[in-house]
């Protein structure tokens, strides 16, 4: 999206450059395949993009954890899946932009989501580095690249992102939970954070549970105590399969949660309607609607727990609003739609839409989440989403990208 960068990548441009990175990343995590797309370049953000960005994200941010807020999404957790101990603040959050032109023409941020959970925390610092080597080798580019927000460069983001999950212990004792993690489509970003951190992979089924501890095995019959748990759990998926956990999310465990599994839930698309923002649609709980809107081409469906794209409507009719139980309506949100500025230009002329994602921080003592890392989404179908846009180029997972 910066014109003169965009300008000198697309000349030099060929299919090897999609090769390298590729090849890149393939050989950074191990030969590890990557079981979601590529997309074929870097986001170029320009300063003032970023900046409005990371401020807004923060604004945003700031208005999610009014105690009301919080409280009001708090009753939306199942009891069954009510973890005791819940901090003041989650140690990871991310707010999604999509990147839109407003009404003086200028390119800025609107809100499509926000997570009180991980993201590609550790891929993504593989990723600026295959592109910052890649960039680097092209006549006129810059030589460094930063990728990293809140005033980190890459050393003291890793310093932060350890310091979130590791904390003061020993990464022995910390493990990153989720179902089957082999088969994740994220599983990428798990061998990276093995890589980065010493963190291990676990499937949630072969923790051990004795007493109010939990425990890992580490080959034979050996266990090492779990003592702080990367989460990485899906309930949705973790209901859908019908997998029951070695332990009862009721339960008072001894282990520390990154972040808590409440916030799954609190910070989730169930804080959208109480966030008054210029960067934020206006959305509204289905069962909060006396009424449809006249005009349904203006709103999306979404479900309020549900993870890439998973149940949303884009065309909403009346049938299908009419079709939702009243005692599911309160699950289910009508947002006003984002109009993508499809403004990153191809070489070949096509034009794609971006969607940018901002990843926070905070280590066990810290009182604020702080912006730490990016990743990008590039689609030209309705919707992002490797899913949503099959036999498409140009799109996919990518990163934003400046001259440091």
């Amino acid at each position: 999206m910066d014109p003169r960068l965009r300008e000198i990548f697309n000349s030099a441009y060929t299919g090897s450059t999609y090769r390298e990175i590729q090849r890149q990343l393939a050989q950074r995590l191990g030969a590890e395949p990557i079981p979601f797309r590529l997309a074929e370049t870097p986001v170029f953000l320009p300063h003032t993009l970023r900046d409005a960005c990371e401020r807004a994200a923060r604004e945003i941010l700031a208005q999610m954890r009014d105690a009301r807020t919080i409280a009001r999404c708090e009753e939306r957790i199942p009891e069954r899946f009510r973890v005791p101990g819940r901090d003041a603040l989650p140690h990871a959050a991310v707010v999604d932009f999509a990147i839109v032109r407003d009404e003086r023409g200028d390119l800025a941020p609107r809100l499509i989501e926000t997570q009180g959970f991980p993201s590609l925390y550790a891929f993504q610092v593989h990723m600026a580095d295959a592109w910052g080597e890649i960039l680097a080798a092209m006549p006129g580019m810059p030589r460094e690249w930063a990728i990293t927000l809140g005033g980190h460069d890459r050393a003291s983001y890793l310093r932060l992102l350890r310091e979130t999950i590791v904390g003061s212990g020993s990464p022995e004792e910390v493990v990153l939970l989720d179902i089957e993690p082999e088969k994740q489509k994220t599983r990428p970003d798990f061998v990276a954070t093995a890589q980065l951190l010493g963190v291990r992979e676990l499937c949630i089924t072969k923790l051990v549970k004795k007493g109010d501890r939990l425990f890992a095995p580490r080959g034979g019959d050996d266990l090492v105590p779990v003592r702080r748990i990367y989460n990485r759990v899906i309930f949705d998926e973790l209901v859908t399969k019908g997998i029951e956990p070695p332990f009862d999310y009721r339960e008072a465990l001894d282990v520390t949660w990154i972040p808590h599994p409440n916030w799954y839930w609190i910070w989730s698309k169930a804080t959208i309607p109480y966030l008054d923002h210029p960067c934020v649609p206006k959305a509204h709980f289905v069962s909060e609607l006396r009424e449809w809107p006249r005009d349904l081409s203006r709103y999306v469906l979404k479900p309020l727990y549900s993870f890439a794209g998973l149940g949303v409507v884009v065309d909403v009719e009346r049938a299908r609003l009419d079709a939702i139980p009243e005692t599911e309506r309160a699950d289910w949100l009508l947002m006003e739609k984002v109009d993508y500025a499809p403004d990153l230009i191809a070489p070949d002329g096509a034009r794609v839409k971006v969607e940018l994602r901002i990843l926070f921080l905070r280590p066990d003592r810290a009182d604020e989440l702080v912006p730490a890392i990016n990743l990008c989404r590039l689609s030209r179908g309705k919707m992002h989403g490797v899913d949503h846009n099959k036999d498409l180029d140009w799109v996919g997972s990518s990163v934003a990208i400046w001259p440091a």
